[in-house]
């Protein structure tokens, strides 16, 4: 026998009936007298509850309409616009309530998320902003704004969000990598140890590239090369994040400096082009690098040769694909005149 399942038992037996006593009571009332908004919210929430969004709607709006004072029918219209992906007329919603109540902390909230769905990240800011100097301790919402304020490349704003709660930075993955990537971005060297202490309970392929290359920045070779081997070791051949055509170029580059009178960064770079690495700059960057030796110099300056004119082949033949529909077409349109 299938196991109990409570919430699907409300969902389905309970909450319909709960409806229709709301409804039975509202009609019998609205005989003798004229309906509440309460009642209209009532019904609203009922129909919100069993997941008829257009029902709740239409009653949520009656009930508004009552009371222009009612601010729980606002936000639950909001809720609703949310739940329909229509993003516009949620936060109008939310950001109508903080017109009346500006401290009101679950409209800020909601205001807050919706602008991140809608791309605004600047909007979300100001909210979460808002809202943290009301709940100062409310970690969560302390971790969303730091989200924000990375997304915004202030990173050093991220890290001092972050600061304000140590216990989740030592307790919760998420926001301990966040805060390791909001100190990498500032190029600190303490990004390292804070990288190694998420690695050492999560396995992030992701995280650990970026913990390569921070090893890398602050000159420390052999780690950086030692996670560049993990991290290739590990990442899928489609993998798209990171590729492991660049996983290769960042210990490629480490080669070439740490190795240099070896031609081991050579045959590393080598390799990833051939798994599809093309950034002709980044490879550029590489003659800057003065610990490259003159003969390993002279072997990227040949490579740089054979990727430019590879690059110029693509471009030349994607011209010609272009030209020849451009052609067909006009011919279409001709032979249709």
């Amino acid at each position: 026998m299938p196991a109990f399942n409570y919430t699907d038992f409300m969902r389905k037996a309970i909450l319909p009936l709960i409806v229709l006593c709301t409804l039975l009571t509202f009609f019998c009332v609205s005989c003798a007298t004229a309906a509440s908004a309460e009642e209209y919210y009532a019904i609203g929430m009922a129909y919100y509850e069993l997941g008829k969004f257009e029902d709740a709607e239409n009653w949520l709006n009656r009930a508004r309409q009552a009371d222009r004072t009612m601010v729980a029918s606002t936000y639950n219209l909001g809720r609703i616009a949310f739940e329909r992906q229509r993003f516009a007329e949620a936060v109008r919603h939310f950001e109508n309530i903080l017109k009346l109540d500006p401290d009101n902390v679950l409209a800020l909230k909601a205001a807050a998320y919706t602008r991140i769905r809608m791309g605004d990240i600047e909007r979300a800011e100001k909210h979460y902003a808002k809202l943290l100097s009301i709940v100062p301790e409310s970690a969560d919402d302390g971790y969303n704004h730091a989200l924000v304020l990375y997304a915004m490349k202030r990173y050093g704003d991220a890290e001092a969000v972050l600061e304000r709660y140590p216990f989740s930075i030592q307790e919760k993955k998420d926001v301990l990598l966040l805060y390791a990537r909001s100190r990498r971005a500032q190029n600190k060297i303490e990004a390292i140890d804070n990288y190694a202490a998420y690695l050492s309970n999560n396995d992030d392929n992701k995280a650990r590239f970026e913990y390569a290359q921070a090893l890398e920045h602050h000159e420390l070779y052999a780690r950086a090369l030692e996670e560049f081997r993990k991290t290739l070791t590990d990442t899928p051949a489609d993998s798209a994040d990171p590729k492991k055509s660049d996983v290769r170029f960042g210990a490629a580059r480490v080669l070439l400096v740490a190795e240099s009178s070896t031609n081991l960064g050579i045959t590393e770079l080598e390799s990833a082009i051939s798994e599809g690495f093309n950034d002709i700059q980044a490879v550029e960057d590489l003659l800057l690098k003065r610990t490259v030796s003159a003969a390993n110099a002279n072997s990227i300056r040949t490579i740089l040769n054979n990727m430019r004119r590879t690059a110029a082949e693509a471009e030349a033949e994607q011209r010609r694909i272009e030209e020849e529909a451009n052609l067909a077409l006009e011919e279409n349109l001709e032979s249709g005149s």
